[in-house]
């Protein structure tokens, strides 16, 4: 279990407090306003109202305790450049922050931040992604440069097996898993060579984004 602070109880921030407090973390969750603070108090291990943008508040609310803080203190750009220099200043170890443009996030880059998330250009990249590519259901950043994707099986590849298909030499990618069409259908994780890609099969493949990229244009 890890211990997370959470500094601002917006949408993204009150959803990444309740999603870590599920998964059995235990999470500070801090906002300087009372009502955001009094609707997470059974999500949270501790729900706290504080202004944060003195050094000695977060000192005294213990953050130096913390695994990982994240903050996101929504359009309050000067707020969230001070508290993550101060968390800098404090030791923290990982700081994940929420930037709104690019250049926000370069100084919260050079002031310590150890990840910026910007998650409506994130989403919107997705939703953009997914309708030019009606094929491809979802796409996900492994670390830079690779991606996992969930696509359907291009209909050239109907009734092939992983040997005759060989993705792996041919794009350059890994067939992680293999869900089988229909409602409820078998998942194949790792897959045999001997297994067959059948119409209506969902192929999640793992490779680098140029690769990925091949790949959506086979049909």
């Amino acid at each position: 279990m890890r211990r997370f602070a959470v500094i601002g109880l917006g949408h993204f921030g009150s959803s990444a407090a309740r999603k870590l407090y599920e998964d059995g973390h235990d999470v500070i969750a801090i906002d300087i306003n009372k009502n955001r603070v009094q609707d997470i108090k059974e999500s949270s291990s501790q729900a706290i109202v504080a202004d944060v943008s003195e050094r000695e508040t977060l000192e005294a609310i213990g953050i130096n305790d913390v695994d990982v803080v994240i903050i996101s203190l929504g359009e309050k750009l000067d707020a969230s450049i001070l508290v993550t220099l101060y968390l800098k200043e404090m030791g923290i170890k990982e700081i994940v922050v929420k930037a709104i443009t690019d250049d926000h996030a370069k100084i919260l880059k050079i002031l310590g931040a150890t990840d910026v998330v910007f998650p409506e250009k994130d989403m919107a990249i997705r939703v953009a992604e997914r309708l030019s590519s009606p094929t491809v259901l979802d796409q996900i950043e492994f670390m830079e440069g690779y991606s996992v994707v969930e696509i359907e099986a291009p209909k050239s590849f109907h009734g092939a097996d992983l040997i005759s298909a060989d993705i792996r030499n041919r794009y350059g990618l890994s067939v992680i898993l293999i869900r089988k069409k229909g409602e409820g259908g078998e998942v194949l994780v790792t897959p045999k060579a001997t297994d067959k890609i059948e119409e209506g099969d969902i192929l999640v493949l793992l490779g680098e984004d140029a690769n990925i990229e091949k790949f959506k244009a086979v049909s």
